[in-house]
């Protein structure tokens, strides 16, 4: 991905995740803020040619030698462009998942199991103060660990392999306040056979992060 950047589509119908995340909650977040983050994106580089080729990795990463005028604007609109995009990849309709293969392996190496890791990911989700990310990513030698980042920052160059949305416009047309109850929704349409195939490219391809 480069610019000009596009708003990539659902991957699945706007009714697909209901209950846990109705229809109307999905259009909003994907078609109106993920949107504007891509337009805002674009805006800010179009008068800036030298870095039309830079990939969104490259943008979020190297953000601070750009001039001062689109520095902070690119660092908050890439963020929002690629965390949208791993958040929305990485949810599947019901029945409810589970990792299978390298991925359970290392869940159950770094976390004990996996209700473990909801729990740790949980605590990272309710305690970022105001809006941000809760994650799970991958180290360069293959463990894995929670983290949490406001804004729309990621956790990149680490391997973000996958992320909870707790901006309220992520839940708050369905859940209010409700932030505890939505990462619950949000936990049991996580699409684990998927996120295990991920693992395993991104164990073939390390230190690379091959889901951006």
């Amino acid at each position: 991905m480069h610019y000009p950047f596009s708003l990539p589509p659902l991957p699945y119908p706007y009714d697909a995740l209901v209950p846990e995340l109705d229809e109307r909650t999905l259009h909003f977040h994907h078609d109106k803020h993920f949107a504007t983050y891509v337009e805002n994106l674009n805006k800010l580089l179009e008068s800036h040619p030298a870095y039309h080729s830079w990939s969104l990795e490259q943008l979020i990463q190297g953000w601070p030698e750009m001039p001062e005028e689109i520095r902070q604007g690119v660092r908050n609109n890439a963020g929002g462009v690629y965390n949208h995009d791993l958040y929305f990849k990485t949810l599947a309709p019901l029945p409810a998942s589970s990792p299978s293969g390298a991925l359970a392996q290392a869940v159950e190496r770094d976390f004990g199991d996996l209700d473990k890791l909801r729990s740790a990911m949980k605590t990272a989700a309710l305690g970022q103060f105001g809006s941000g990310w809760a994650w799970l990513v991958g180290y360069p030698d293959g463990t894995l660990s929670i983290q949490k980042t406001p804004n729309q920052d990621t956790p990149l160059p680490l391997c973000p392999l996958l992320t909870c949305d707790v901006w309220e416009h992520a839940y708050y047309l369905q859940y209010q306040n409700r932030r505890g109850d939505y990462f619950d929704a949000w936990w049991r349409l996580v699409d684990w056979p998927q996120l295990s195939q991920r693992y395993e490219m991104w164990m073939e391809n390390r230190p690379h992060c091959p889901l951006g």
